[in-house]
């Protein structure tokens, strides 16, 4: 219990400070990468975030869909990238050398694809190195550059959202 504690401490703690150094990038390429991070307790249809992809014009290779999961790891799950609460270590650090590799690159966009609140991953959301943050209304509004206020079964809203926005910002033709 107490390990618990010292752990979302030390986790919030990151947070605000890796959020106070952040500097947003505000450029107008069009944007080429693409990363999802879905909270799979809640959401699990990664074919709707291929054909986004797809219809952005982002090649297959250069998306990366990563899921968390705040259950168990349970051996029945069809997620093949899914990470859980043992991935990360006491003082928030990442534990699997492929979630690591996706916090490190370097995505023109990032959409945070998740509105329970749960503090694993917001980090990943913040830790994340991505240009540009999409993301559905969160408690916490610092997390994301561009929020959609949408209820996570309305993704057809969200994805409508998604290209005007894009398209404004000049992220997509």
């Amino acid at each position: 219990m107490i390990l618990k504690v010292f752990k979302e401490k030390s986790i919030k703690k990151r947070i605000n400070k890796l959020l106070s150094e952040r500097v947003v990038q505000s450029d107008n390429m069009v944007a080429k990468t693409l990363g999802v991070l879905i909270n799979v307790d809640e959401f699990d249809d990664v074919t709707l975030f291929e054909k986004l992809a797809n219809e952005i014009d982002i090649q297959s290779n250069n998306l990366k869909i990563i899921g968390f999961s705040a259950n168990k790891k349970d051996e029945s799950q069809s997620f093949v990238n899914c990470y859980y609460l043992e991935d990360f270590k006491r003082n928030g650090d990442i534990k699997n050398i492929e979630l690591q590799t996706f916090l490190d690159t370097q995505f023109d966009v990032l959409m945070s694809y998740y509105t329970e609140d749960l503090l694993e991953l917001k980090f990943l959301t913040v830790r994340s190195k991505a240009k540009f943050k999409i993301g559905v209304l969160q408690t916490d509004e610092r997390l994301n550059d561009l929020i959609i206020k949408t209820k996570l079964k309305e993704f057809s809203v969200f994805k409508t959202e998604v290209f005007k926005y894009l398209r404004i910002l000049n992220k997509i033709k």
